[in-house]
């Protein structure tokens, strides 16, 4: 009762709220860790210990993220290097079918959102996306059984749901582990893992085009990056822990350091008690909605670097062959970008809207390339396909908006599951503006990236608005000076997060800009 009458008067102080509109129901449950989080006062740990903790943390976490999200964009962008290897003579594809199969792994992965939400705050972290992964391990590893549409429409349906717990699980992992300056950087190192898989899986491909025996090519794509995610998705079970309180690889006393680490978010670690109310204030946040449409912009465009790369590159004049590595320099620059935008936000405070309205620029430039060269400046087409991997530095920081930004287990898994549903619709239009009566220049699909790159960029600056406005409405509210909290405030708000209470209801919580 006395944790329902504190969480009530919390909201109660701050407009921002929506307090009036929503009411919190009473939670008994609080975060999974505040027993750990309890034993200590934040402000008395060593700097120095918590370091070496970050260090165990980051050697031990991060491979683990890195391997399985490679494998992911490895596994679910097959279709695009078996494309060439006569994926379509094999599977009887016709016409749209081949767009379609790039729609319908969305359209699993969009059926999965709000499930996969649920049971990754109802269930243990790790061993649940261990046991999808090895689920779409098997998905992919069995795909040369596929002969018909259908067969392999069914096939994509479902690998796309198993393959959905990844990207909202990986965010949620990121707030367990790392407070809100170090997230840029980790979340970008493992998000980069994209591009790897790109250049993996090109010399895959390439080398997979010059066996001549036993059965046809495209087979081989799917029995190799299939029997190694079933390798990995054992390793992931094995090692990947739930929780910084159920870590082996950390002391007792490390466990504790690694709580309160995080405490300082003022978000929690994690709390398995699902409340309505939090679901019903994320709906009417604004800031669920702004990413939601700036992951639908975000994503369209994104078939150009998937599924249709290969094709896209056959359009421009190049071989079958070097359709494969003519896509690495492309992965290259999604790399390093990255890294350079994770390094940027972790390092100096404050500048994730500017380096994800710098990628988007870059962005917007290289689609009205694409839009107005002509079919016969195929190098320069080439460059402008390469620099749209930028969008990928526009997608990880808005990811990092949900990690640090959104408090409230339920609400920020829900938040999540809200842009993620996004990323699938806009993932399920994009292939469909490559129109197969269009090839190989594809002329609609290009405007429809334009269109995409120029509205998520006009959403980017609305988001840094409305979060910029309300970090200064608090200020005042609180009477401190820019956004710095008295230390009372300060651990009032941290508490406040140890309690599960959303960055709305708490007024010491300020947005990461």
């Amino acid at each position: 009762m006395a944790e329902k009458e504190a969480h009530q008067s919390v909201a109660g102080q701050d407009p921002e709220s929506h307090s009036g509109d929503v009411s919190p129901a009473s939670s008994a449950a609080l975060d999974e860790t505040y027993n750990l989080y309890k034993q200590e006062d934040v402000t008395n740990v060593d700097p120095q210990e918590a370091r070496k903790v970050l260090r165990k943390i980051d050697l031990h976490i991060l491979p683990i993220l890195m391997m399985t999200y490679m494998l992911q964009y490895l596994d679910k962008s097959s279709i695009n290097f078996a494309s060439v290897y006569g994926l379509k003579t094999g599977t009887k594809l016709h016409g749209q079918d081949y767009a379609w199969l790039s729609s319908i792994f969305y359209l699993g992965y969009l059926f999965a959102q709000y499930p996969a939400g649920y049971l990754l705050q109802r269930l243990p972290t790790g061993k649940f996306i261990g046991g999808t992964t090895l689920v779409w391990g098997v998905l992919v590893i069995t795909t040369p059984a596929c002969t018909n549409f259908a067969g392999i429409a069914s096939n994509r349906f479902l690998l796309g749901v198993t393959e959905a717990v990844v990207n909202p699980g990986f965010v949620l992992v990121m707030a367990m582990w790392y407070q809100q300056g170090e997230q840029p950087l980790r979340l970008v190192t493992y998000y980069c893992m994209n591009g790897v898989a790109g250049i993996i899986g090109g010399l895959l491909g390439y080398a997979i085009g010059h066996i001549t025996s036993g059965l046809q090519q495209w087979m081989y794509v799917f029995l190799i990056f299939g029997a190694i995610s079933i390798t990995w998705a054992v390793l992931f079970l094995l090692f990947m822990p739930d929780l910084p309180s159920s870590a082996r690889f950390l002391t007792e006393r490390e466990k504790v350091v690694a709580v309160e680490r995080v405490a300082v978010n003022r978000q929690g670690v994690k709390n398995t008690t699902f409340k309505t109310y939090q679901m019903i204030q994320a709906l009417k946040d604004p800031k669920t909605w702004i990413l939601f449409f700036m992951a639908i912009a975000a994503q369209i465009p994104n078939a150009a670097q998937s599924s249709f790369t290969s094709l896209i590159l056959e359009g421009f004049g190049f071989g079958v062959l070097q359709t494969q590595y003519m896509q690495i320099p492309g992965n290259v620059i999604q790399i390093l970008s990255l890294l350079l935008s994770g390094w940027i936000s972790s390092r100096y405070p404050n500048m994730r809207c500017i380096v994800m309205l710098i990628g988007n620029l870059i962005c917007v430039a290289a689609g009205a390339a694409l839009v107005a060269l002509s079919t016969d400046q195929k190098w320069g087409r080439l460059v402008a396909l390469w620099l749209c991997s930028f969008q990928s530095v526009g997608f990880a920081m808005s990811l990092t908006m949900i990690s640090s930004n959104i408090a409230g287990y339920t609400k920020k898994q829900f938040t999540g599951a809200v842009l993620f549903v996004g990323y699938c619709v806009g993932n399920a239009i994009g292939p469909q503006t490559f129109r197969a009566s269009e090839a190989p220049k594809y002329p609609s699909a290009y405007i429809a990236i334009l269109v995409g790159y120029s509205a998520k960029t006009a959403l980017v600056v609305v988001l840094y608005l409305y979060m910029w406005t309300a970090n200064k409405r608090r200020d005042q509210k609180a009477a401190t000076s820019g956004s710095h909290l008295t230390v009372d405030q300060e651990k009032e708000a941290i508490e406040q997060g140890m309690k599960d209470v959303t960055e709305l209801d708490n007024p010491g919580f300020r947005y990461v800009l």
